[in-house]
């Protein structure tokens, strides 16, 4: 069975829900770790207001027993503080009342979903729209996501991400390892390793909030200790590589996606862009370098992978840009919802568990099997068939 999860609820909804298939049984979760990750993503420095509201924990009601997965669905539950504001506005039941009372949106936000969901769900009030598609919904990811990477971590898989880039400001690449550098990050309101860029970057968001504005940046996500041959060639959606952008991509505000070097890759020559394959008898097969991002051929190749997303600025700005009304067709300033001034901290959590999730599934199909110990054994066999070739 293919690993695959769904989540529900609303962003003033009372929680939200995230269902997950295909976990093999008597996977040990650490439930500390488990929040620890949404502590993370509520973090760094330009968050708005709501952030102070929620202190997000995710509980599992299904699929877990004495601290290991059955191998039934896994169900976690994330609630939200702020919903006790909003229980008259969001109730399922029928309310009467004035548009304002009912909290109506009719003046749709440039950069978002509102007129869009609004055209093609054929709904009048925009906020049915807006409740969905909010950056809240990452939350319940996350939680997704950090059961991903325990059950990468008990293969001695790693996930670690950190902030390329704020706005103009570009950190200075880290080049540590990984354990460094999820603790140098961790450590950083902005996840950047760098003082000196670190003053700089929460200068600029401090700035860019003071104007009313909101900005983008860059993220990256580097995976360790993969075996080499996740993915596949043979057709175009089991390529690894192709999967991964998706998921990142299908973020909030995530504009693109590269590997490795990247789009630097379209003004090199072939020979500064491909890494060359090496052989030693202790390392086996490797590369001399990692250019390409850990793929080849949509398959891992035993590199770590390396892949950055491009956030663009958030669409919810104080000085709003102008929109038309729906009802009445003329032109209006958009509605202002709270909103981050920057969430690209945040957003680097976020890119680590879609990415982690993505990782966990093509490992799953590769080496699945109903239970740990089935998956460990088709796994140790898989890495002495490597060590052999």
């Amino acid at each position: 069975m293919s690993l695959r999860y769904l989540t529900a609820g609303e962003t003033h909804g009372p929680q939200l829900t995230a269902i997950i298939e295909g976990l093999p049984s008597n996977l040990e979760l650490d439930f500390e770790a488990l929040n620890f990750q949404l502590l993370r993503r509520q973090k760094g420095h330009g968050r708005g207001r709501r952030m102070q509201i929620e202190k997000d924990t995710a509980q599992i009601v299904g699929g877990v027993r004495h601290g290991r997965t059955t191998g039934a669905p896994v169900a976690m539950v994330v609630a939200n503080n702020d919903w006790k504001h909003w229980t008259s506005v969001m109730n399922i039941e029928p309310i009467e009342g004035s548009d304002e009372a009912k909290r109506r949106i009719h003046r749709p936000r440039p950069g978002h979903a509102d007129l869009n969901g609004g055209i093609k769900y054929e709904l009048k009030d925009l906020r049915n729209v807006l409740e969905r598609s909010s950056a809240r919904e990452t939350a319940a990811r996350v939680a997704v996501g950090a059961v991903a990477r325990q059950l990468l971590a008990a293969f001695g898989i790693r996930v670690a991400g950190h902030v390329v880039k704020i706005g103009g400001i570009k950190a200075p690449a880290p080049n540590l390892p990984i354990d460094e550098l999820i603790a140098r990050t961790e450590d950083s309101p902005v996840r950047v390793t760098d003082p000196e860029t670190e003053a700089k970057m929460t200068a600029l968001i401090d700035q860019t909030k003071a104007d009313g504005d909101s900005i983008g940046g860059v993220v990256e996500c580097i995976v360790t200790g993969l075996p080499v041959g996740l993915g596949s060639h043979v057709q175009w959606d089991r390529k690894l590589d192709g999967r991964i952008a998706q998921a990142v991509v299908s973020i909030n505000a995530f504009k693109g996606v590269e590997f490795g070097i990247g789009f630097e890759a379209a003004d090199l020559p072939g020979s500064q862009v491909h890494d060359e394959i090496l052989y030693t008898p202790e390392k086996g097969y490797h590369r001399a370098s990692n250019r390409l991002g850990g793929f080849e051929g949509g398959m891992t190749n035993g590199e770590p992978i390396i892949v950055r997303g491009v956030m663009k600025p958030i669409p919810t700005l104080y000085k709003p840009l102008r929109s038309v009304d729906i009802d009445t067709k003329e032109a209006f300033t958009a509605q202002v919802e709270r909103s981050d001034a920057c969430a690209v901290p945040a957003a680097s959590v976020v890119m680590e568990s879609v990415v982690a999730w993505e990782v966990a599934k093509a490992f799953l199909e590769k080496f699945g099997g109903d239970s740990m110990e089935e998956i460990r054994a088709n796994y140790d066999n898989y890495l002495r068939q490597v060590a052999e070739y």
